[in-house]
This record gives structure tokens, C-alpha cells and sequence, in this order.
């Protein structure tokens, strides 16, 4: 078994989802479990100046092996996973040559893998894949990243014959829910610029995201007896979905792609008196993306006009922006990558993000960061899967972007 996969296999063992909406950091203390796991490995071989602070991030850096001259890279992985399915006791198993069908995933049959559902799983046929037991998510998002940065690091670290730079690693906590850089040292970081390894299929790079903003919507209602309630009760729950009912149907998750953006409601919580509903809103273009939050208040503003001043609070806060802005500053970044990934024998695909990394806030910190491909699908979900093959090249393409410096830099 590669080292990579070894790894990815233990990691994933540990729980590390983050949990949204609390005021601490990082928002669970268990992801500080595979931090201290990384730093010692980190020690083990060799690296330089492992540890994890106060916050939870693993800083460490392969020392340089050669004079060099340029900018110096590093190479970041976030350590949390989802919320939105359970990270607790997960048990990968590796599917040996996939045939191209179904994969049943647990022992009654309930959780059944399809690529009629999932296209991209024919991808792979041939091939070695990684899925859960349908119990829980694989956490190739971003453990994959982790392991394939820990496994470059280690192949360095062997071999002290390979002429490169001073390279610096990161990991880091909460992500997946926006907050992955909020206490991110970029000075001690100690990088001119970053890949973050956090993306879909091996081979893509991805470097524009959604400019993105949480919303909490909060209903006032009025709660009355039933019986009594004529003319009085303003039920919550009926105004909450109201509010939605303003809001373009068709601008949803499972109805847009691409560049298309959406609102998305993920959590609701309350009764006919009080209703909260958490929204995330979504678009690539920054104009269209200051419309959407405008348009939320708007639905917001008619609400209280129908009903009374106070009845709907939309309280808006920012997330993170587009990064293409600052990496077009430096388009080596792409073209680099795009160098490493041909001549490991891939075709680089580039993509619009739907989404974020920690690479799109770090951009506007002055890091620019674009996002590589892990080897994964399906994140998030129990039918999250990552192929050994592509996790194993994704390692030949980290490796490949430190020579492509190296040689820029002697």
C-alpha cells in the first residue's frame, strides 16, 4: 500500500467535524486530535519545526535542499470535514478494480452506490476506490489533501538529494464552515504564494470561487391560543416559508451550475412563535452577488410591511469573495500547475468553484491560492468516494509543481 493511502486511511478514522453557528475556535476541539497526530508524524520525519498553536493550526515546512532565488510556495489542506453527515467511527474500504456497476456500501443494502446517479464513477472503471459504509462520509474532503501534502513531504524529506526551496505546509481547521483562516498567520506561514489541495478530480485547478454570504433569517411571530386565534397569530413557520416562496425558485442549488448562482437554506430550527433559518448566497460575479443579498433584505423588508416592523430580521454577513481577482495578478500559478499536471500524464481542468476554499479568503490576506484536485467525488455526503490511483498521481503532481519552482528558482 502507498504511503498515501496509508495515510488517508488513518486519518480519516478521526473524527474532526466542525460544527457551525458557535462562538469558539476552532468550533470543536477534536479536530486538534489529527492536529497533534500530524505534528508528530511531521517530527518523525524530519520536518521543520512542527507544531500546532493555540487555534489549531499545523504549521511545519520542508527545509530547502539548495540555494535558491524566487518566490517561495507552499501547500495548505484544511483537517475538519462536514457537519451535514457524520464524521464519527467512519470505515473506509478500498473497492479492488472497480467494474463499472453499482457498489453496495453496507451489509443490509440500503446504501447503494449507482452510476446511473453518479456519472463520474465510470470514470474510474478499472480502477481502486475508496468509499464509506454508508454510515457516515468518507472525509476525502480534505483528508485526502492532508495525506497527499504529509506524503510529498515525506518523499522530500528522504530524499535530500532533490534540489528544492524552503517549502511551507499548513493545515487547518474549520473550513467547511467558513471560518478555516480566520487566526491564519500568513507571516509565519512564511510563503510568497500557496496551492490549497481541496479540490474534486485529479488534475484540476481551480481558481475562481463564489463571492459568498451567510444569512440568518429570523421570524418574530405572535403566538395565540388556536382556539382564540382570529386576527391575532402570526404562525412562524408559515411566515418563514413565505419569506422563501419570495425568493427565485429556480435560483437553487439542485437547479443551477457553472457560473450560476443561488440561495440555499441548510438549517431551520423553531416553533409558530420564533423561526431561524440559516441561508448561505452564492454567485461568481460580485455585482450579481451584491443584487442577491440586496434582494434577501428586499424579501426581508416586504415581510415586515405585511405583517409589522420587526416581524423578519435578515442579519447578512460576508464569507469570502471571488479569488480569481488576485490570482490573475499571477498567472504563473495556473500555468505552473498546469505544467505539473501534463507531464504526470493528465489533462488539466479547469473549473469554476461552487464553492470556497481557504484559498479564496487567503487571497485577499496575501496568499494568493489556487485549488488543486485531491482524487475525490461526491464530498460531504455517504457516498463520498476517492480513487487510490488519482490520489497517488495528485502526489506525483505536488511533487512535479516543487521541481517546476526548483528549476525557476537555481
Amino acid at each position: 500500500m502507498s504511503s498515501v493511502i496509508e495515510k488517508f486511511l488513518r486519518y480519516v478514522k478521526v473524527d474532526t467535524q466542525s460544527e457551525n453557528n458557535v462562538d469558539r475556535f476552532p468550533s470543536t476541539e477534536k479536530q486538534k486530535d489529527l492536529g497533534r497526530m500530524l505534528v508528530e508524524e511531521l517530527k518523525a520525519m524530519g520536518a521543520e519545526n512542527p507544531h500546532m498553536d493555540e487555534y489549531g493550526y499545523v504549521y511545519s515546512a520542508v527545509p530547502a535542499t539548495a540555494e535558491t532565488q524566487g518566490p517561495v510556495v507552499g501547500f495548505i489542506a484544511h483537517m475538519d470535514t462536514s457537519e451535514m453527515v457524520s464524521g464519527k467511527n467512519v470505515k473506509p474500504r478500498i473497492v479492488e478494480k472497480y467494474d463499472g456497476g453499482s457498489i453496495v456500501l453496507d451489509e443490509k443494502g440500503e446504501y447503494v452506490m449507482r452510476p446511473e446517479e453518479f456519472p463520474e464513477m465510470l470514470a474510474y472503471k478499472g480502477q481502486d476506490l475508496i468509499v464509506t459504509d454508508g454510515s457516515t462520509l468518507l472525509g476525502g474532503d480534505d483528508k485526502a489533501g492532508v495525506a497527499e501534502i504529509m506524503a510529498m513531504a515525506e518523499y522530500l524529506l528522504a530524499h535530500p538529494e532533490i534540489p528544492h526551496g524552503r517549502i511551507p505546509i499548513a493545515f487547518t481547521p474549520d473550513e467547511e464552515v467558513g471560518r478555516g483562516v480566520d487566526f491564519f498567520d500568513v507571516k509565519k506561514f512564511g510563503a510568497d504564494f500557496a496551492y490549497t489541495v481541496d479540490g474534486g478530480a485529479a488534475g484540476e485547478i481551480e481558481y475562481e470561487t463564489f463571492n459568498a454570504a451567510a444569512a440568518c433569517l429570523r421570524i418574530h411571530g405572535k403566538s395565540v391560543h388556536p382556539g382564540s386565534a382570529k386576527g391575532k397569530m402570526i404562525n412562524a413557520i408559515l411566515v418563514a416559508g413565505e419569506f422563501h416562496s419570495l425568493l427565485p425558485v429556480h435560483e437553487a442549488p439542485a437547479s443551477t451550475e457553472g457560473y450560476e448562482g443561488f440561495y440555499h437554506p441548510y438549517d431551520i430550527a423553531g416553533n409558530e412563535d420564533q423561526v431561524i433559518v440559516h441561508y448561505i448566497i452564492r454567485d461568481h460575479d460580485r455585482q450579481k452577488f451584491e443584487n442577491r443579498k440586496a434582494f434577501f433584505q428586499k424579501a426581508a423588508d416586504f415581510i415586515n410591511v405585511k405583517y409589522g416592523a420587526g416581524c423578519a430580521q435578515a442579519d447578512i454577513r460576508d464569507s469570502y469573495y471571488n479569488m480569481k481577482e488576485k490570482i490573475m495578478e499571477h498567472p504563473e500559478l495556473i500555468e505552473n500547475a498546469r505544467q505539473a499536471i501534463r507531464a504526470c500524464g493528465l489533462e488539466p481542468l479547469t473549473l469554476p468553484v461552487r464553492g470556497g476554499t481557504d484559498g479564496s479568503r487567503l487571497s485577499y490576506m496575501g496568499l494568493p491560492c489556487p485549488n488543486l484536485g485531491v482524487g475525490g467525488h461526491n464530498c460531504h455526503g455517504r457516498y463520498e468516494f476517492t480513487c487510490v490511483q488519482s490520489m497517488e498521481k495528485c502526489v506525483d503532481i505536488l511533487l512535479k509543481i516543487v521541481e517546476i519552482y526548483s528549476m525557476d528558482k537555481q
